[in-house]
Formats: structure tokens, sequence, C-alpha cells
């Protein structure tokens, strides 16, 4: 929308004689800083009539008792009215750039005849990827309301966390409603700030419908960001550890480090530098290093477990104000690769034309098996490619072994016919060869020429293409003549 950049309180409630001060907060961009900022009046044929401006224009009307003070390195102007009076109700809008078709944000203005004073609202900033904490008054101290934070639109204030158990989806891991104090006061921290954050929000106790008048909070979200982006998940597996660096502003002092374990906006501390160990993390989380100069420390968690899985916050906390940050934990199963020996498979290394070449296994996965497979060149080596670390290699021999173990009952029945058609091969060609040049010789001596004797039709039409298929083509060519018939020449 087109007032996304620009927001302030939508009600606002004065008393005859009385005075109201507003306050329009606005992104901190070059062009909102030094750009026109005005408040106007919206008539009954929809036009917003110009009160106040920063170019020096007021209104006749309200001239002596409006004023408009904009502070540009904040984000802010503020419009103050006094000496209300009963026609003063109505529709304004306070705005930047040209009255109705710049930014801008409409409000409604009660004036009533005893009306209770209005505080201002509550300005809280924080950089884009931070953290803020918003100091909730008290309310009731026995703790056992709910404790709620919503954000004010059009269609009132939606709800964003209560201590219930509920947590809107952008919210997710990245929001802590702090247990009440003593006094009934309590914090709201959040962080990985984005700029869709920026708004009013409330905070209080019990139900939305039944707080009377809780405080408005601006949080003002600054898109130029010095903190730069960190990953939001972390993997390990089951049984194994890892080590989280946490971050905070080494400038500022503070009191206390934490780690602390996220869930339904609430956060259970597991370890600070106090000492202090939650019962289930004993002897397997500790803070194991903290550098102050760079502002960070490193928390280690060991043996991790399934159900360590989910979202951790670094914490680090002075007076009221904490800084904090979030992370998404996953746990992965640790997982072997098998060989099946009745599916293995022998995968021949692809060779390459250079002589220095040999075969360097590649991990690919083939219906829950490990194959070696692929070629790698330009290496003299001639020792065996070493497998990547945790991948699984069954090498050609392995394979060939569990193969021709099944292929070992053949050998009987394979040898023999083997032999035999070795024999034929060699016997059939010589014998051949020994009757075609006697009956050559014969015709030879008879005819007088090299024409060949007619086919016989008797002749085992089988046999027959059994010779010409044995026939060594290099040292016996068929030939044809005119006649179609046809000659053997050696």
């Amino acid at each position: 929308p087109v007032s996304s950049a620009l927001y302030g309180p939508r009600f606002l409630t004065g008393e005859v004689g009385g005075s109201i001060t507003h306050q329009c907060f606005y992104s901190i961009i070059t062009a909102n800083k030094h750009d026109r900022k005005y408040w106007c009046k919206i008539a009954g044929s929809g036009v917003c009539y110009t009160i106040i401006s920063t170019t020096g224009y007021t209104s006749k009307d309200h001239a002596g008792r409006v004023s408009l003070k904009d502070i540009p390195q904040n984000g802010t102007f503020t419009v103050t009215m006094a000496e209300l009076k009963k026609s003063d109700t109505g529709t304004y809008r306070c705005g930047i750039g040209i009255t109705s078709r710049g930014l801008y944000v409409s409000l409604n203005l009660t004036v009533l005849a005893d009306a209770d004073a209005l505080g201002p609202t509550e300005l809280v900033r924080g950089e884009l990827r931070g953290s803020v904490t918003v100091l909730c008054p008290p309310g009731d101290t026995q703790g056992g309301e709910k404790r709620f934070w919503c954000k004010l639109g059009r269609a009132g204030c939606t709800l964003i966390a209560d201590t219930n158990g509920y947590v809107g989806k952008s919210y997710q891991g990245r929001i802590f409603i702090t247990p009440q104090e003593s006094s009934g006061a309590f914090k709201i921290l959040i962080n990985d700030l984005k700029t869709e954050d920026s708004g009013l929000y409330r905070c209080g106790t019990g139900s939305l419908s039944s707080w009377d008048s809780p405080p408005v909070v601006a949080l003002q979200v600054t898109a130029a960001s010095t903190l730069p982006k960190r990953p939001k998940f972390l993997s390990g597996t089951v049984g194994g550890s890892l080590s989280l660096k946490c971050h905070y502003d080494p400038e500022r002092n503070y009191e206390k480090k934490y780690l602390c374990r996220w869930k339904e906006a609430s956060c259970s501390l597991l370890v600070d530098v106090d000492g202090f160990v939650h019962e289930s993390y004993k002897g397997r989380i500790q803070i194991a290093s903290s550098d102050q100069e760079n502002g960070t420390y490193t928390v280690v968690m060991s043996h991790l477990r399934e159900e360590d899985a989910g979202w951790y916050w670094c914490g680090a906390k002075n007076g009221h104000t904490e800084h904090t940050s979030s992370v998404k934990l996953r746990i992965q199963k640790e997982t072997c690769s098998s060989q099946d020996p009745k599916t293995s498979t022998l995968v021949t290394p692809t060779l390459s034309s250079s002589p220095a070449a040999y075969s360097t296994p590649t991990q690919r996965s083939i219906t829950g098996l490990t194959y070696a497979m692929g070629t790698v060149t330009e290496s003299t080596s001639t020792l065996p490619p070493t497998a990547p670390p945790s991948t699984s290699v069954t090498s050609p021999g392995e394979i060939y072994r569990e193969s021709s173990s099944h292929e070992s009952r053949l050998l009987p029945v394979v040898l023999p016919a083997l032999i035999l058609l070795i024999f034929i091969t060699i016997t059939i060609p010589a014998l051949t060869k020994i009757k075609l040049q006697k009956e050559i010789g014969e015709e030879i001596s008879t005819m007088g020429n090299l024409e060949a004797a007619p086919i016989r039709s008797d002749l085992n039409p089988v046999k027959e293409q059994t010779v010409e298929e044995t026939l060594s083509p290099e040292k016996v060519q068929e030939c044809r003549t005119d006649s179609g018939r046809r000659r053997w020449v050696f």
C-alpha cells in the first residue's frame, strides 16, 4: 500500500479546550527527509484541505493553535493542535509530498467534553536483520492472564503472538514474550527484523478487547543496515556435535550471554556464561569460548539427538535491553550405504586414450546402492583411487568375486563346449581347403580350364553354408564367370 512507508496512530481522543499531539513516522531515506510534510483535514467532498505544512503554510482557521515539527534524522514529524473545539472532530491525514497524492496515513480525531489525556506514542528503532526490545507497562501482577503483542491496522489490532502459544506465521522463531517481572511488566523481544515489521503495535495482558487503552508502540526498522546476513539454519547428525557462533555489539557491555531454546513465543534457558546448564543438556552443551573484542561467543553441542531439532536463540543482556538472534537446527539421521550381492553391478572404468589415465570413482546412488564410475585423466599414479570421506565404494575386484561366485557352477558345462568349438573352428577350414584343392586339381587336368564343376543338387545345403562361412577370406576369394558359375582363387 502507498502508506506502507508512513505510519502513526489511527485514533486520537482529546477534550474541548485541551490539546493533542500526533506523531507520524516515515522511512529514513533522502527523498522522505527533504520532501514536504503536511497535515490536512478531509472535508465532506472528500478533498483533504491543508492545515499546516513544512513550506510555511498555515490555514486561517487554525492560525496560532497548530504547529508541525519535522525531525528528519529520527524519521518523524509531530503535529500539535491546541484549544480544541468540538468542530475539530473528523478525519485527518499526515503525509509527505503533494497533498493526497504522495505518502499519507489517515486517522480519526474525536473531541469530547471530558476525556483522559493520552500519552505520546513510544518510538522503538531497529536495524534490518537486527533485534529490538519493547518494555510493556505493568499489567496483571498475578501473571495469570495471557500477555499479547498485536499490530494496529485498518481492521483493528491483529494478534501477532501471545503466551497461550499463538505465533503468527511470519514471526515463527523470532519473537519472545518474556515472563512478567514482580511489577507486572514484561518485554517483547523480536529479532531478524524485516522492513515490513515497521508499524504501530500494542502490548498488554488479558484479551485485546478488554484492554481499555494500551500504549501504542511505533516500531521503525531502518532499511540501511550495517549487520551482515548470517545463516538461519544449522545442520547436525544424530550422535554428532556442532558449534554455534553467537554475535553481539562489542561496544556495549552486556552483563549476561546465553543460549535458549525457542518454542511458541517462549525461550527456555539452556546455558549461560555464569555456568548455568539446563538439566536435560548437562554433559553435552557448553559455552566453549568468548571473544569480547569481536563480540562473539561459541556454544558447542554434542551427542545430538533427533529431538534437539528446532529454533535456538543467542542472547546478550544489559539491563532491560537484550540483543538476540535466532537459528534453526536440523538433525539428520546417520545413514550408511550398503551393497547387495544379488544386485551388484560391475561398472567398467572408461579408459582414456592417454596411457597415464586411470579411473576414479564418483558416488552415484541408484536404488539405495552406491556405485563407482567416472574417468579422470592426466595422472601417472599407479595406486588405486581413494574415495572421498563418507563415500562407500566397492572395488571392481570385490564385485567380480561376488558376481563370479554365482557363475562357477556353469564352468563344467561351458568349458567342454568351448574346447569343442575351438576344435571345429580349426579343423573344418583345414579339411575344406584340402578337399577343394584336390577337386580343382582334377578339373584342371581333365578340362584344362579354371571353370568349377556345377553344384550338385544332392549336396546338403546346411553343410555347404557352413563351409562358406568358415573359409578364410584372406586366402580364398569367390569369383563368378560370365556363365554364372563360381570359381575359387587361392
